[in-house]
């Protein structure tokens, strides 16, 4: 029976690994696997079998493939090998520049970038500049085999930058999977390296748990010596515990001082949801203060080079080197855990409003999400907690620990 379209669109892959196909007659069918659906036709030439490839849908419609096959039908029927004769058009336009892998990466990045972060997009193109085009850009997008990829990845985990070769691996399907909806190539190669590199370690953030380490760090960080944009981050990192690329990316239009928040867009969330951020009376002083400064401009924390772009995300880390807390011990990052513990170990807050502010997903009883604005008054009034509390920590006030000291609760 033949195929229509929306059949086709309702089609889900079955979990076959070989895939599951779907004939429409005179010897087209559409191939479904979980990574796409794929054109294809069998025929036999000189006693030997054979299989075309038309793309995928819905790249290529439905009339498309099928006219694709009556091409191929009526070269069957004059004695000529269709594959064969395709091969020699596919020769031809590989002689070209428009279809290297470079070519095919440029037009991939160039359509993903109204769909991600500018700093994504940054990266990604760093990536590919630095570590693919180099190396394999220059080859036709048909004929790259795996030992291409791998050769690239290899390279970056031999720096060290096991994570990196993972994400590169990652973009090297992507554009290759894009090169087959456009027919560039027949398949992406990257599955065939599963298991070629080394796992990526999990490591946690580094964090400072305890009130009186705590209490000492604070006391370094209102002592620390540096440009108000830098200060003033800092500052703010233990108060607010955003994370850091938030922080740093921030801009003044996204604050409203007067009524003490801040709305961060969905963009820039790492879950692609909007937050607020309810602002303590310490934070809005400190954002009053550098708005003198920056205020003029864009972003909250400029870069010190250019106006145009925000504080580098390794502001915060140098500035708790200098001050004499390598990484093992606290970095930027680490200040939502130092939060999260103590605002539930030491300060008992309820552990729904602490994981709202912390940005993560909270389920109702009801098994939905709550929205942006859930306990927002609540949630206001536990951030002016927390800022006291430091302010406290910070002047030297009696503080209790999580843990009780050894010996504790004996005799």
């Amino acid at each position: 029976m033949p195929l229509t379209d929306l059949f086709i669109r309702k089609l889900k892959h079955s979990g076959k690994p070989s895939g599951d196909k779907h004939s429409d007659g005179r010897a087209l069918y559409l191939l479904v696997k979980e990574s796409n659906k794929y054109w294809r036709m069998n025929y036999r030439f000189n006693g030997k079998h054979n299989t075309l490839a038309f793309g995928t849908y819905p790249e290529v419609s439905l009339a498309e493939a099928r006219e694709l096959c009556a091409d191929a039908r009526k070269q069957l029927r004059a004695g000529i090998d269709p594959k064969r004769r395709k091969s020699k058009a596919d020769e031809a336009v590989h002689e070209s520049d428009q279809s290297t892998f470079e070519a095919l990466a440029r037009e991939w990045l160039a359509k993903m970038a109204a769909s991600r972060s500018a700093a994504t997009q940054d990266k990604v193109q760093a990536w590919l500049e630095h570590d693919l085009f180099p190396f394999i850009g220059a080859l036709p997008v048909a004929k790259i085999k795996p030992r291409d990829i791998l050769g690239v990845i290899q390279r970056v985990e031999a720096r060290g930058a096991v994570d990196s070769a993972h994400r590169i691996k990652q973009v090297c399907g992507q554009i290759l999977r894009y090169g087959v909806a456009l027919g560039w190539t027949e398949r992406d190669v990257t599955p065939d390296l599963k298991g070629a590199l080394m796992a990526v370690p999990r490591t946690n953030f580094a964090a400072i748990t305890e009130p009186k380490d705590l209490a000492v760090l604070l006391r370094s960080i209102y002592a620390y010596n540096g440009h108000i944009v830098a200060v003033t981050a800092l500052k703010l990192t233990p108060l607010l515990f955003v994370r850091p690329g938030e922080l740093r990316a921030a801009e003044w239009c996204e604050f409203d001082l007067d009524a003490a928040a801040w709305r961060i867009p969905a963009a820039k969330m790492k879950m692609k949801t909007e937050h607020m951020v309810p602002l303590c009376t310490q934070a809005v002083a400190l954002l009053r203060e550098l708005h003198r400064v920056t205020g003029h401009g864009k972003f909250v924390f400029p870069s010190l080079r250019t106006e145009d772009a925000c504080m580098s995300e390794n502001t915060i880390n140098a500035a708790l080197r200098g001050m004499g807390y390598p990484k093992e011990v606290m970095t930027a990052h680490g200040f939502r855990a130092t939060a999260r513990t103590i605002l539930d170990e030491v300060l008992n807050e309820r552990v729904d409003l602490i994981e709202h502010q912390l940005a993560h997903r909270v389920i109702d009883p009801n098994g939905r999400a709550y929205n942006r604005t859930a306990h927002l008054p609540a949630r206001a009034a536990m951030m002016q907690r927390w800022a006291d509390y430091l302010d406290k920590l910070r002047a030297g006030a009696e503080v209790i620990p999580i843990r009780p000291a050894p010996g504790a609760g004996q005799g």
